[in-house]
């Protein structure tokens, strides 16, 4: 009798069709404590050419190795976003100009992680990374987490005269 229970039980276990779903991220608050305090009014970029700082938008990308879920965070200067128990806040985002080799896109970039220092503790947020990561070059510098990895991958602004310049004419007579 117990061995046909036994064999009934496996049976049924059998058609559950595998592994559980993914889990899906969700985005919640950030904490008010991690929240940047505003800058000064016309704060631009280091040098003042191209966009205006608070006008770039940078894509990060953001990966949780323990579940194998990557997102990306677009996000302008001064946005901080929240995905679960980690933070990213970003400061900065620079390209070089178009002119300049070798081409690199970075961004300015401070990860937080709420996490207990022991099982009976309180979880406490602790800055985990605060410096540049670098596009083309990762290892540069690296957001070393035993979770968490983040990592640039664009940063979008525009420099003077880039919006006439001589590919964009030759390209448009060409199709004339």
């Amino acid at each position: 009798m117990r061995r046909a229970a036994a064999l009934a039980l496996i049976a049924s276990l059998a058609g559950c069709g595998g592994e559980p779903p993914p889990p899906t991220p969700e985005e919640t608050g950030v904490p008010d404590a991690l929240v940047p305090a505003p800058k000064a009014p016309g704060a631009q970029g280091s040098a003042g050419i191209g966009t205006p700082m608070k006008e770039r938008v940078a894509t990060l990308g953001v990966l949780n190795k323990r579940n194998n879920l990557e997102q990306d965070f677009t996000m302008k200067p001064g946005e901080s976003r929240r995905l679960g128990n980690l933070v990213v806040r970003l400061s900065a985002c620079e390209k070089t100009a178009p002119w300049e080799k070798p081409e690199e896109e970075g961004a300015f970039v401070q990860v937080f992680v709420q996490e207990r220092a022991r099982s009976g503790d309180d979880a406490v947020w602790h800055k985990v990374f605060s410096g540049w990561l670098f596009k083309n070059s990762p290892a540069l510098n690296v957001v070393e987490h035993p979770i968490y990895d983040v990592w640039v991958k664009s940063c979008a602004m525009s420099f003077p005269g880039e919006e006439d310049s001589p590919s964009d004419s030759a390209s448009d007579n060409s199709e004339a």
